[in-house]
């Protein structure tokens, strides 16, 4: 079976569809993104890339914070719309539920199964079109029907998730099995 190149894209799938949220001018403002990753886990690290012309990004390098929010699926629209529309030109600090936490300067969405609060560690300039946010996780909320053993839980989470190329939206499949476990039982 011959591979077919396909050049050099992003086709890392599924890619998380967040709202990040960060005060810009004495307001909460929310901005769709689909660029984030967990960068380490001690102490616990995520970061964001968003194009230097989005209205959140100022409110991230004035505060040094801004929340990361996961959706659930029935969120999709109002998710679609704060990226479709700029703080700069839409309030959106009404659209949601907003609570802080210890930092007091990261909006949270109380709407959303998860939050993670996030201090500004470093921000690196990739060019004329976006800035990479990295952020240590300070605290992470949710409400306890959204846990199972105390942890969080996929299915009730019910995340959005995204396919960049063909800019659909999805919800995560089925089950396979348990990590660094399922595959125990290999043999090459």
């Amino acid at each position: 079976m011959e591979k077919k190149e396909l050049g050099a894209k992003t086709f890392l799938y599924p890619m998380p569809i967040v709202l990040v949220g960060a005060v810009v001018d004495g307001k909460p403002n929310f901005l769709t993104v689909a660029y984030c990753g967990i960068v380490q886990g001690r102490p616990p690290m995520i970061s964001i890339s968003a194009g230097k012309a989005h209205h959140t990004n100022a409110g991230i390098k004035e505060n040094g914070t801004f929340s990361v929010n996961i959706p659930s699926a029935e969120m999709v629209k109002i998710t679609d719309y704060c990226g479709l529309h700029s703080g700069a030109e839409t309030d959106k600090s009404s659209l949601f539920e907003v609570f802080y936490g210890q930092l007091q300067t990261a909006p949270m969405i109380r709407e959303c199964p998860l939050n993670m609060e996030c201090k500004l560690v470093q921000t690196l300039d990739l060019g004329d079109n976006n800035d990479l946010f990295i952020g240590e996780i300070i605290q992470t909320y949710a409400e306890e029907k959204y846990l199972s053993n105390g942890s969080p839980d996929i299915r009730k989470m019910d995340p959005i998730v995204f396919s960049m190329h063909d800019n659909n939206y999805w919800r995560v499949g089925e089950y396979l099995g348990r990590a660094w476990s399922i595959g125990r039982d290999f043999t090459p």
